[in-house]
């Protein structure tokens, strides 16, 4: 089924193009998107509507479809068109994986206090706001949000693209999650421990807690993924 989900804002975005709007410029704007719930897994992307709101060609649009499925997260479905991917139990075992090993070595690599985590702290504070109004979506992006400033910390643009595109996929997975409050609300604190450690200086007590972080979401994340796919509610 093809739906308007989230392409009447994308208008909001064509500025971010510029004057020599890119493939890869088009396919950061739909990163982004995607990572921040706006197309959620096994939606269709119409070429149509979303090349109007952003004001690009079709080759343009199709090009940067082809580099988001090559970053696995879209697929393209013979004579169907392109869907938003949908993850296997394994892709978010891989991606979890994949974050201990860049968001761990980033803090153990952080070198000597202080830390600049006031756009962490920021990023905790949004998860805050959003979590006593009930608006579990937005916790979900401000978690997205504390960890890609959290990787920003080592001053990496390979590492920086490298996470978007994993926190990206990562947001796929939550998709699926009917109870995006248990899912959630518990980091809300292990994410102000992470930062409190930090601006302490104390960047060995931030890895240990971000370790364990990791860890425990993984199993509770893969846990709720495993009972949704086995429901048989989603094809993969």
């Amino acid at each position: 089924m093809t739906t308007d989900t989230g392409v009447g804002s994308l208008a909001d975005d064509r500025p971010l193009l510029g004057r020599t709007s890119t493939a890869e410029r088009v396919a950061d704007v739909l990163r982004t998107r995607i990572a921040e719930g706006y197309f959620p897994p096994g939606e269709r992307l119409s070429e149509d509507s979303i090349g109007k709101a952003l004001g690009v060609s079709r080759n343009t649009l199709r090009e940067a479809f082809r580099l988001l499925t090559h970053e696995r997260l879209l697929v393209h479905e013979l004579n169907r068109g392109v869907f938003v991917r949908v993850l296997a139990v394994a892709d978010v075992e891989d991606i979890y994986r994949t974050r201990r090993l860049v968001e761990c070595a980033v803090v153990r690599g952080l070198g000597e206090p202080p830390y600049a985590v006031g756009a962490l702290d920021a990023a905790v504070t949004e998860g805050e706001r959003a979590a006593a109004t009930g608006d579990w979506k937005r916790v979900s992006t401000a978690n997205i949000h504390f960890h890609r400033e959290l990787v920003a910390l080592a001053g990496s643009p390979r590492t920086d693209e490298l996470m978007r595109g994993v926190l990206a996929e990562l947001r796929l997975a939550f998709h699926v999650v009917s109870d995006p409050h248990g899912l959630h609300q518990p980091y809300l604190v292990r994410n102000r421990m992470i930062v409190g450690a930090l601006e302490l200086g104390d960047r060995a007590r931030a890895e240990k807690l971000l370790a364990r972080y990791l860890d425990d979401s993984r199993a509770n994340l893969v846990e709720v993924y495993t009972r949704h796919i086995e429901s048989g509610d989603w094809t993969v």
